[in-house]
């Protein structure tokens, strides 16, 4: 089987076709101002159309902005910043999510343009995961135990509720929903405010709110541990294409033997965007053909992957973010190509 005949069964599917391997998708945010031209930017730029947020827009669509207003004891300021009244945080409280709300612009006007022309393929989104946003209560001044519990209660809300609008809006698409996690990068770090098995039990918990009708995943800017991102149980990992990836081998060598797909970060997003699509190519090539040395089966690499960019496109201009999707849709068709992927194949 080629990687051109590999396609990623979603949640709830009944037909063996989803999402190509080697398909291009997005991560989280862009930077445009117009909620129309980023969902116009969204439909088109990518195979699988990625869901926006667009912090550029309003301060209620920071990541962390989304995730915390409607708690109970959290009000977000002028310019996005969170106030949080922790003696009022109770991870038994229910929390109100108004997608009529500005922190939903962006996720509402992609889904009114999707079904205006009638869009039937998969779509993916991406929210805050519950350590980043128990993270950030934290920062405010709430306790780690309490923060913690609030976040997991928030995000499962949160996610249900979008899930559901998406499922309304678009019956016939299947869902692949990505979980946010930036600070997961910091997990094994001293001092980190939760022990690894409690940020694992906390992944898990928000997954299971959806996996019975999206596929699920985490998503990582940072240099993961990955043995711990996969205890959580994801069925897609989203991580940068680096090399130090090359000492996880042998976890994504299984994960993939299970039936595991990865979004490679394969265009980074930080400093001067200047790679070309040549150049990005033969990295995440010279990167594979390192982790089939190190044991990793090389038609599942090429065979269950999607392409991303590292991180969002939010810092960006929307001019940049478009160059960054057209080098993404290189890479995807160099990976296709039968040439290229006998060259990896046999690590030449």
């Amino acid at each position: 089987m080629t990687a051109d005949d590999r396609q990623i069964a979603l949640a709830g599917d009944t037909d063996p076709v989803a999402i190509r391997a080697g398909a291009t998708t997005g991560i989280g945010s862009l930077p445009h101002r117009r909620a129309d031209r980023a969902a116009e930017f969204a439909l088109t730029a990518y195979e699988v159309p990625a869901i926006p947020s667009l912090p550029r827009r309003s301060p209620a669509e920071g990541t962390v902005a989304q995730a915390l207003v409607g708690i109970p004891g959290v009000t977000l300021g002028q310019y996005g910043t969170v106030a949080v009244d922790a003696d009022r945080l109770d991870p038994d409280a229910e929390v109100e999510t108004d997608l009529d709300d500005d922190g939903f612009v962006g996720f509402r006007t992609f889904l009114e343009l999707a079904v205006e022309r009638g869009h039937r393929g998969p779509v993916k989104w991406q929210f805050a995961g519950p350590i980043s946003v128990g993270a950030a209560l934290r920062r405010a001044g709430a306790s780690a135990e309490v923060s913690h519990s609030v976040a997991l209660e928030a995000v499962r809300s949160r996610l249900r509720v979008l899930g559901a609008a998406v499922a309304d809006a678009l019956p016939e698409s299947r869902q692949l929903v990505v979980l946010d996690e930036p600070v997961a990068a910091d997990l094994m770090s001293h001092g980190f405010p939760i022990a690894p098995d409690q940020a694992i039990d906390l992944l898990s918990a928000a997954m299971a709110a959806v996996e019975s009708f999206a596929t699920t995943g985490v998503h990582c800017c940072g240099d993961v541990d990955i043995a711990t991102l996969l205890e959580s149980g994801p069925q897609l990992i989203s991580v940068p294409a680096t090399s130090s990836l090359v000492s996880m081998a042998g976890y994504l060598d299984r994960f993939l033997g299970n039936g595991g797909w990865i979004a490679w970060g394969a265009i980074a997003t930080e400093g001067p965007i200047g790679v070309t699509a040549g150049r990005t190519w033969k990295q995440l090539s010279s990167l594979w053909c390192e982790l089939v040395q190190r044991g990793c089966d090389a038609e599942r690499l090429l065979g269950q992957c999607l392409l991303t960019p590292q991180c969002g496109l939010g810092v960006h201009s929307p001019d940049v973010a478009t160059r960054i999707c057209r080098s993404l849709s290189d890479v995807s068709r160099s990976l296709r190509s039968e040439s290229a992927a006998a060259k990896f194949v046999l690590g030449a």
